[in-house]
């Protein structure tokens, strides 16, 4: 392994204490991912918008504030790539969608702020499926993101191109946005860590419907430590959203332990019997839980009862796709894709009863999950239901044996936490003898995002599952 290699593939949280250190400039630092995007992307497909002389721009001038003695942010230095839904000013945001092949945003949203604002410097974007709709990214703008740990199989989604570039060594941070998985799958998928915040935890801005708890914005990284300490500037309140959570994000960048002494933790291998999960991830799984016992931690097989969650997700998804949506569809229908239009309509259909029902039915989960919580500290369940599969396939529309009706049910096993308002983060969970990873999901009670980091973090370093970089 080259220098510039060893660099590309070492957690955030060195990198940024090397750059601090003087060890290695900012610049020197782009150019050994700008190098390595050169070489591995074209075969990946994940960074899909390019700005290496703004980048370079950018990192001389982190360089020289440093020289100067300016005070330096938590990121200081470090490459970043945003996903492709997410706007950034004077770099195109294509959505996925030929609307916006061409599309430049005037400024930079809120996420993509902080993290400029806190050092980071601004690589690319990220691939994403069309309008982020779906859990395998690919687009007409700009095709399929591969996975990095086999050529030809998915990388996830919707935020895949973050993924895959994370594991490739293309950049050392990258976010993304999670409704029904976007972060904790292509986390799973590609074996880095992806954490679906607790609404609110991270404010997103512009937004439409900004009451909306069902879409969070969050980070994902190659370790555990690298997620907290991104969640560290991407956290903190904003005037301008009203779910922000006014806690102070500076805590999310304190050390993660090591042990889990006394720890209560739950563990389902298919959410209470509710979701069909391919039995290669439950063994991979279930090989690993030992190691919460070595840590100190109980474990017991339980789960809350999430009755109603299916139908609070499909039904405030729908409202939110229609909101977003119908109308494109009926002015433009050739360009969505048939499952956004497909959703779409589901909501147009809506009703205000329905509404209701759905609502009440959320308050009801919400109780329970509650009350579940004041027995475990911790639920453990799979991330995903599947294995990377061929990316010439939508979605898959079988899974052990069960027929999966639509683009959005072989997902459920984190459609129906989403559902929840808790914190989930993915971690990697191990490999199949195949050697494909499976990812093991974190979920916290609400608002118990550092808890879900401080389990995620001694698991993988118990296990080291993380390290184990794809062969490209």
């Amino acid at each position: 392994m080259s220098a510039d290699d060893d660099l590309c593939t070492r957690p955030a949280t060195e990198l940024a204490a090397l750059v601090r250190a003087r060890e290695v400039s900012a610049r020197e630092l782009l150019e050994a991912h700008l190098a390595r995007i050169e070489r591995l992307n074209p075969s990946l497909n994940a960074v899909v918008t390019l700005d290496a002389e703004g980048a370079r721009a950018a990192a001389d001038a982190a360089d020289a504030a440093q020289a100067a003695g300016e005070p330096l942010g938590r990121l200081h230095g470090l490459p970043v790539a945003h996903k492709d839904t997410h706007a950034t000013g004077g770099m195109r945001t294509t959505w996925g969608s030929p609307l916006h092949r061409d599309t430049v945003p005037a400024r930079d949203e809120l996420a993509v702020a902080r993290l400029v604002g806190a050092g980071a410097i601004r690589v690319g974007k990220t691939n994403v499926p069309e309008f982020a709709a779906g859990s395998h990214t690919f687009n007409p703008v700009f095709g399929v993101t591969h996975n990095p740990y086999r050529h030809g199989l998915s990388a996830g989604g919707s935020s895949g191109g973050a993924a895959a570039a994370l594991a490739a060594g293309l950049v050392p941070l990258a976010e993304g946005s999670d409704m029904g998985g976007s972060l904790r799958n292509p986390a799973a998928f590609c074996n880095v860590a992806g954490l679906r915040p607790t609404p609110g935890r991270v404010p997103t801005w512009p937004a439409p419907m900004a009451w909306s708890t069902l879409s969070v914005q969050g980070p994902m990284g190659r370790t555990v430590a690298d997620v907290a300490l991104q969640l560290s500037v991407l956290a903190g309140p904003d005037p301008r959203v009203p779910i922000a959570l006014d806690d102070d994000p500076a805590g999310f960048a304190a050390p993660l332990p090591d042990r889990l002494d006394g720890l209560r933790v739950a563990w389902t291998p298919d959410l209470g019997g509710r979701v069909a999960v391919d039995p290669a991830i439950t063994a991979t799984l279930t090989a690993s839980l030992g190691v919460f016992g070595e840590l100190g931690a109980v474990v017991e097989e339980a789960c809350p009862d999430l009755s109603g969650a299916d139908e609070v997700f499909g039904t405030l998804r729908a409202w939110l796709f229609d909101a977003t949506f119908s109308e494109l569809a009926r002015r433009q229908p050739e360009q969505l894709k048939e499952s956004i239009r497909w959703n779409a309509a589901l909501g147009a259909r809506l009703t205000g009863s329905d509404l209701a029902r759905a609502e009440r039915l959320h308050t009801t989960l919400f109780e329970r999950v509650v009350a579940f919580f004041e027995r475990y500290d911790v639920l453990l369940a799979p991330t995903t239901q599947v294995l990377p599969f061929p990316v010439e396939v939508e979605y898959p529309t079988e899974i052990a044996g069960v027929h999966q009706d639509n683009y959005l049910e072989w997902m459920r096993s984190c459609t129906v936490v989403s559902a929840t308002g808790c914190p989930a983060l993915s971690v990697p969970g191990g490999f199949t003898p195949d050697g494909l990873p499976v990812g093991l999901q974190v979920i916290g009670p609400a608002r118990a995002d550092r808890r879900v980091l401080e389990v995620g973090h001694a698991f993988e370093q118990a296990t080291r599952f993380g390290e184990r970089r794809p062969a490209l």
